[in-house]
């Protein structure tokens, strides 16, 4: 395992290097700071100045290089907005959306690993037709319209939680039903997949023969082998569902990262985008890193 964690380390090294190299590039692109940074009022001279300050008035290359050095030591310059260190600003939204991620994912595997198990036992029967159609529809839904629905309902009309905001659990209900609402949907479908296939399997039909009872077979035999595709979503989809939940987040006004990049790109505040950027581009490559230990602690015939 620890040749394998060296390993994986070096070969993140370049995806990360890449991912700087297209931040900066969108950044680059996007204009000129210095228009949003000083009022219109402002003198050629001090546009002048405040360009070499800021060292955009050198070649690409340059600042590339200038900007990678700073994104080693994790400095990505000062937000203008908040007059403070971008990936203090980002570190310091973190821990809502990590919070929000972790709920929604819990909800996700509560509500879908049943269903999913229920379908595959009910095969073709109605139940697994309103679980399969349920499943279908609630990941054809955008987060942004399910957000409104679930305000609709239960914030306007029963005003049972909060229409928006933080601070207590019942602010993260909503937005972790809404944001984990189409990983339920695509686990559900993975989950009962994977077990009608996994019941068809001899070593089943030898638990059951022994006298097993339904109860043990499904869940000491059957789910197990069927968790690897299931750690698959939950790596891939839980970095996303921390900090990319940018139209959730804003639908709900949670103030989380993905509320923060949101607003970052309309301000055009490119050091807390690139700050955040870099920040979820790591969460993945971690996920990842923790997915590939896993599938090997719950199937041991995987090798690193």
């Amino acid at each position: 395992m620890k040749r394998y964690l060296i390993r994986y380390t070096f070969q993140f090294i370049p995806v990360l290097l890449i991912i700087s190299l297209i931040v900066f590039g969108l950044v680059y692109m996007a204009g000129d700071p210095v228009q949003l940074m000083l009022p219109d009022s402002a003198t050629p001279e001090e546009v002048a100045n405040l360009r070499e300050t800021l060292g955009i008035n050198r070649p690409f290359w340059v600042q590339y290089g200038l900007f990678l050095m700073n994104a080693l030591s994790g400095d990505f310059g000062v937000s203008f907005r908040y007059h403070a260190d971008a990936m203090s600003v980002v570190l310091s939204r973190l821990p809502a959306s990590l919070g929000l991620g972790l709920l929604a994912m819990v909800f996700a595997l509560v509500v879908s690993i049943p269903l999913g198990i229920w379908s595959a036992l009910r095969r073709n029967t109605g139940v697994d037709l309103l679980i399969t159609g349920a499943s279908v529809a609630c990941k054809a839904m955008p987060s942004f319209w399910l957000g409104l629905m679930l305000i609709l309902v239960f914030s306007v009309t029963l005003q049972i939680f909060p229409v928006s905001g933080s601070g207590t659990i019942r602010h993260m209900i909503l937005p972790a039903i809404a944001l984990g609402g189409g990983t339920a949907a695509e686990i559900t479908r993975l989950v009962r997949s994977n077990m009608l296939e996994t019941l068809g399997q001899d070593y089943i039909r030898t638990a059951r023969a022994k006298g097993l009872g339904e109860f043990a077979v499904i869940f000491r035999h059957a789910l197990k082998n069927c968790l690897n595709p299931v750690i698959t979503i939950i790596t891939v989809q839980l970095p996303f569902l921390i900090g990319g939940s940018l139209i959730t987040e804003t639908v709900f006004a949670y103030p989380g990262v993905g509320q923060l990049l949101v607003q970052a790109v309309n301000a055009r505040d490119m050091s807390i985008v690139q700050a955040g950027v870099f920040l979820i581009a790591i969460l993945v490559i971690v996920m990842n890193m923790i997915g590939d230990v896993l599938y090997r602690t719950v199937d041991k015939r995987i090798k690193y």
